[in-house]
């Protein structure tokens, strides 16, 4: 009547098995590490580094517990572990004066980090630590401050050479098309025109509303409609959040939070980080886009061997340090790329960088590049301030369609660093940072020691009160429960969860509800020996009936914590994580795991007189 089949059995030893060896690695804590990743988008990373950085530190003798080399897509990483903090600073310094000579021009960012101390063959079978939160394990949090303003100057740059083609191409005569303000004004020599040009632009422009202007010379102001305007905000904050993504990736953090703020804000908050004023260079380091046209004519040519920079032009130099001089008209930016990836030419079989532009500047690359045959087309890559000519092609023809592809003397890596900067190198708005808080991993030790205590000393209580009035069913009871711990922390590990201040509020308060289950099998057990029932029939109907109340309870509660789920964010939504995990492990420790115990120690009891299960008071006749 109460005997398992072994695989029940067999599936709570599995189950203990997964929950003490995924749990396991958060009982390790963290090594101070020291993490090599390229400061420009140009440098790579590579498992060479690694050898290089280790040996590095074994010749001036500092100690290390061992190194890694992670390569995350086209960008590498190298981490080195130390025993200490001390040492980890020695290394850092260290490192810092070998990859970068010139302090001023650093090649590489070098920055100190916090890693899972876990064992090896903890980490080959896949158990890591769960991802701790910016208020457990110390950080950094900065606010940054989007500049709309210059997204819709450069909205309305574009805009304007888009007018101009425009009326060019349908052969209206106008004046002149520039950029006043936040609106583009054309100017034309009759009215008659001028309503030409406004039926053309209203129909090939729709992003603009405009306006007629008459004086000595009519007019047309377009501005841009407010639903392009809104568009246009929140396309700029979805691709510097998507840019930031890219660039905190090589400062190897674990679960970065980046999200909107408002209108015009990001909140980006990075657990872990010790490295305050690195984390602000990779922020502040975000590169901008651009494509703009070579001037390679003779008169060009012989001012730049002269030393001059004639009117209309900006020098830049390439890769390999030759200059150049690009017209200062911006064709496109980074706004208009939608995918860069690397490949090979199908005719030569070269390496090459496949671009997809998106409609608006698909249609501008068509018309640049049948107007600019053989000539050299420029794609500029801005970082703090400076730009550096990635790539300069020359034009073979027209391109239609949105699909370029890049190509020339090019390695395969070659070719996968600058579809890397296309990428995911550009900004659509520069930012600056407007908030910086920093949470020391002291304050996150605190937290935690805080979390762990409230936890602990609420299991002991619940753990005593069970015991006491339930007998031997309450140390079953307080078994279960301890397992369901275990398999929550599991849970959190294999799903790389990340655990915040409200998700220890959340396992405590599971602890609460889980008991809830055991409790409702007790009191049932206990009143079918009131109602004269056999101590094996007790058992048996006790789980049964209580079932049914088990599953109503946490079924309710299920529906709240995914609810949640859903529709929480930052704080609500690492509560809710743990809260429907805490509701799915108590149900399978309370009903099966208990059970088995119960089953093991009673089942096989042919004469079984008492049940351990406290005192059972049978109502008087």
């Amino acid at each position: 009547m109460n005997r398992y089949p072994l695989w029940k059995y067999l599936t709570v030893v599995v189950a203990v098995v997964i929950g003490l060896l995924y749990t396991l690695p958060n009982l390790y804590g963290e090594s101070p590490a020291v993490q090599v990743s390229s400061a420009k988008s140009v440098v790579r990373v590579d498992s060479a580094m690694l050898e290089r950085v280790l040996a590095t530190l074994d010749q001036a003798g500092i100690e290390h517990t061992g190194g890694q080399f992670e390569q995350n897509g086209p960008v590498g990483t190298v981490r080195v572990r130390f025993a200490n903090t001390d040492l980890q600073l020695q290394a850092r310094d260290l490192i810092e004066r070998t990859l970068n000579p010139n302090p001023s021009d650093p090649s590489y960012t070098v920055a100190l980090n916090l890693l899972s101390a876990s064992p090896a063959w903890l980490s080959a079978i896949g158990a890591h630590p769960m991802y701790l939160g910016l208020d457990l394990r110390g950080g950094v949090h900065f606010l940054l401050q989007v500049d709309m303003q210059d997204a819709m100057l450069k909205r309305y740059e574009r805009l304007s050479t888009d007018a101009r083609t425009i009326l060019r191409d349908a052969r209206i005569e106008v004046n002149g098309v520039e950029r006043a303000g936040d609106s583009i004004v054309a100017t034309f020599p009759s009215t008659e025109a001028r309503d030409l040009g406004l039926t053309k632009l209203r129909t090939d422009l729709a992003d603009l509303q405009f306006t007629e202007i008459d004086g000595s010379s009519p007019q047309l102001r377009g501005v841009l409609t407010p639903a392009t305007l809104r568009a246009t905000q929140d396309n700029a904050l979805r691709q510097n959040i998507t840019t930031l993504h890219n660039r905190i990736n090589e400062l190897g953090v674990s679960e970065p939070v980046i999200q909107q703020q408002g209108a015009d804000r990001i909140v980006v908050q990075l657990p872990g980080v010790q490295d305050v004023a690195r984390a602000k260079e990779i922020l502040g380091r975000t590169a901008t886009l651009e494509i703009r046209l070579v001037d390679d004519s003779p008169s060009a040519q012989s001012a730049l061997a002269s030393g001059r920079v004639p009117f209309g032009l900006e020098r830049y130099d390439d890769r390999d340090g030759r200059p150049l001089l690009v017209r200062r008209q911006i064709i496109l930016t980074g706004e208009n790329l939608q995918d860069a990836q690397p490949g090979r030419d199908s005719q030569t079989q070269q390496a090459a960088v496949h671009l997809t532009l998106d409609a608006n500047g698909s249609r501008i690359f068509r018309d640049v590049t049948r107007d600019n045959v053989n000539k050299r087309m420029a794609i500029l890559l801005f970082e703090k301030g400076k730009g550096e000519v990635v790539t300069a092609p020359v034009i073979r023809g027209e391109i239609p369609g949105g699909r370029v592809q890049i190509s020339g003397s090019m390695t395969a890596e070659e070719a996968a660093d600058v579809a890397l900067l296309l990428r995911a190198g550009s900004l659509a708005a520069p930012m600056e940072i407007i908030e910086e808080r920093t949470i020391g991993p002291s304050l996150g030790a605190d937290n935690i020691a805080q979390g762990f205590n409230a936890t602990l000393y609420g299991f002991i209580a619940i753990s005593v009160f069970l015991i006491v009035y339930y007998a031997l069913f309450g140390i079953f009871s307080t078994l279960g429960l301890a397992l369901n711990v275990l398999l929550l922390l599991a849970l959190l590990s294999l799903l790389q969860a990340t655990l915040t201040l409200p998700g220890i509020a959340a396992l405590a308060l599971t602890l609460g509800m889980a008991i809830d289950a055991n409790v409702l099998i007790n009191e049932r057990i206990r009143e079918e020996l009131r109602g004269g029932a056999s101590p094996q029939q007790a058992i048996n109907l006790g789980f049964e009936r209580a079932w049914g109340t088990i599953l109503d309870s946490n079924l309710t509660t299920l529906i709240v914590g995914v609810a949640l789920l859903a529709f929480g964010s930052g704080p609500v939504r690492g509560f809710a994580v743990v809260h429907v995990l805490g509701v799915l492990t108590s149900m399978f420790s309370a009903i099966v795991a208990v059970r088995a115990l119960v089953n093991l120690w009673y089942g096989s009891r042919k004469k079984l007189q008492k049940l351990s299960i406290g005192q059972v008071w049978k109502p008087k006749d």
